[in-house]
């Protein structure tokens, strides 16, 4: 089985709700189109530090995370940063990796956005039983 990649659009959500509020043209909204791993091992968004920057995204605070290698490091946490695919969104914090590292969608951000990982197309998806509008369950 390989990887799975999926082109989402970032956006900087306090620019969306400044732009709700008419103190700047929605044309002015940070934004950038990316494509992530879809990592459903992975919890959060991953982002790097130069999508951080594009998209000006705010160090909200600093979290000890253990990475994929089996390390651990403190990582910035930035947003908050709204995930679209198709026709979903979520909005969600993200883990700045270092460097120039790929964005990794993990679970968090995928259940926001009820869509689904086929791993024969190796493809995300929006569920067939409801193409047309997310469902979350709460319990």
């Amino acid at each position: 089985m390989g990887f799975t990649y999926a082109t989402i659009q970032l956006l900087n959500t306090g620019d969306i709700e400044v732009a709700r509020r008419g103190y700047i043209p929605k044309g002015e909204i940070r934004r950038m189109e990316v494509t992530a791993l879809v990592d459903s091992g992975a919890i959060d968004l991953c982002i790097n530090e130069t999508i951080k920057q594009q998209l000006g995204l705010t160090v909200l605070e600093t979290h000890s995370v253990k990475l994929a290698d089996g390390t651990e490091r403190l990582l910035e946490i930035a947003g908050p940063v709204d995930v679209r695919f198709l026709n979903r969104s979520t909005t969600v914090r993200a883990i700045v990796l270092p460097g120039d590292n790929e964005v990794l969608l993990g679970a968090i951000p995928l259940e926001g956005m009820d869509v689904i990982i086929d791993p024969l197309d190796q493809q995300l998806k929006l569920p067939p039983d409801r193409p047309y509008l997310a469902r979350s369950v709460v319990k």
